[in-house]
């Protein structure tokens, strides 16, 4: 049994000053891990223990942890004294803009943000403007960041929104307290890959946007039926909204281009985060010029605000440009290199767990993956919830924490690997899930005979 007493001695003493002992509540997990340091692929917690990471800072940490040619970009931009200038342009801001615009072709200019949650609200903003609409459609069990427009149904219980529905919606299931009714009013939650709920909201209320993340991949990898994506955009053009891609994790974690580059669909906006700066903070909203001129409308009444003392922070925005730079580096093939691991974990995954008499599917979308212990692969949040195993999910990601492997202790959430990943990591990672595999399921054996006798 690995020993947290330090881990748990830090979180005691800083719930006396920070409720709940952590700044983000969404990090705070059981087993409690406190983390001290990272490099490459390996983190260290505070009690000495060193573990293979999938987590990678919920996937930001795409080149790895500590990576050398962005901590140098940073400590450069120091040595520059370019801290906080707080006035006028930047060239760093340019520098990165022109750069993400020639990465992600669909985008004709950028705005940037300090988190990914404040682009999804930017963009919002800029459809309700756009379209004079107020309404808006979001998916399921996805995660589209904290605000009020947002904040609901993120990995609820099926006695919080009930069985699955087609045509329809959701009951809205907040995630937080203080949200305004009329808030919630004009929010519609349907099912990923269900078009005909998306026209059933569309025929009763006046939609400014539907934002969703193209693959969901909050509740591990569930990625769109043939045909979705498309039909959202042929939808959007026929009914006037603007179609939102919520690339806050899919971004630059599967192509330079984004997963839209992937799918072939062109949103209207989208949004980004975490990999963009190899887990430095920073966000992008970004699309088609006629939208994001909305930022700079000649008429005051029609223009929407965007400002953040530290919007383009100089030393996360050197981080960005550095990172860019090397996804798109010829000399790194980041997406050859992470997409073979990519293919040799997802193999030996399926070997180790085809040996068990267990319903598994692993679901893989390049560096990113998720096991889900059922026998198909899930279209939506309400497959999951009804055929995955989630009792047996947890005490697969405990024992693989006590056996080095670090993957967030939360059934359905996804696995990263990152560019520091190595042949060595897997193999090891392999190894320990089948010791772990053949511990559990000797366990469930033994409890069946119990049962058996009893």
């Amino acid at each position: 049994m690995i020993k947290r007493d330090r881990s748990n001695k830090i979180l005691k003493e800083n719930e006396q000053w920070i409720p709940g002992g952590v700044v983000s509540l969404n990090r705070k997990s059981d087993p409690n891990i406190c983390f001290t340091r990272g490099h490459g692929s390996h983190v260290w917690d505070v009690d000495g223990n060193e573990y293979i990471d999938y987590q990678a800072g919920f996937a930001a940490s795409f080149l790895g942890h500590n990576d050398a040619d962005i901590n140098a970009a940073v400590a450069q931009t120091i040595a520059d004294q370019q801290i906080l200038m707080g006035a006028g342009p930047t060239d760093l801001e340019g520098d990165f803009a022109k750069l993400f615009c020639d990465s992600v072709p669909n985008v004709d200019s950028i705005q940037i943000t300090t988190t990914g949650s404040e682009a999804t609200y930017h963009a919002i903003r800029i459809a309700r403007a756009a379209t004079k609409k107020d309404h808006i459609i979001v998916m399921q069990g996805g995660y589209n960041g904290w605000h009020s427009d947002v904040a609901c149904n993120v990995i609820s219980a099926l006695d919080d929104i009930g069985p699955r529905v087609s045509p329809g919606e959701y009951p809205i299931d907040s995630i937080s307290a203080g949200i305004p009714q009329r808030s919630k009013d004009l929010v519609h939650v349907v099912n990923f890959n269900d078009l005909d709920s998306v026209e059933y909201i569309l025929k009763r209320h006046k939609v400014a946007c539907i934002l969703l993340e193209p693959i969901l991949q909050n509740i591990g990898i569930v990625k769109p039926q043939p045909g979705y994506l498309e039909g959202l955009r042929s939808l959007a053009d026929q009914h006037g909204f603007l179609l939102i891609f919520d690339e806050v994790k899919t971004g630059f974690r599967h192509s330079l281009g984004g997963y839209q580059s992937i799918c072939g669909v062109v949103p209207d906006l989208s949004t980004f985060g975490k990999a963009v700066a190899n887990g430095y903070p920073l966000g992008v909203i970004g699309g088609k010029k006629e939208y994001m001129d909305y930022f700079v409308h000649p008429d005051k009444r029609e223009r929407v605000l965007i400002a953040g003392t530290f919007n383009a922070f100089p030393l996360t925005t050197a981080a960005a440009i550095a990172t860019l730079k090397k996804l798109g580096s010829e000399e790194h093939k980041v997406y050859d290199h992470v997409e073979r691991l990519g293919a040799k974990l997802e193999a030996g995954l399926n070997e180790i767990f085809s040996t068990y008499a267990i319903d598994f599917k692993v679901a893989r979308q390049g560096s990113a993956l998720c096991t889900y212990f059922m026998d198909h692969l899930p279209v939506d949040y309400h497959d999951i919830l009804t055929h995955h195993d989630f009792n047996f999910d947890k005490k697969y990601r405990i024992k693989l924490i006590e056996a080095g492997i670090f993957n967030f202790p939360l059934p359905i959430k996804q696995g990263s690997i990152s560019f520091a990943h190595t042949d060595a990591d897997i193999d090891a990672t392999l190894e320990a899930t089948a010791m772990v595999m053949d511990k559990l399921m000797s366990d469930v054996k033994k409890s069946r005979v119990i049962k058996e006798e009893v």
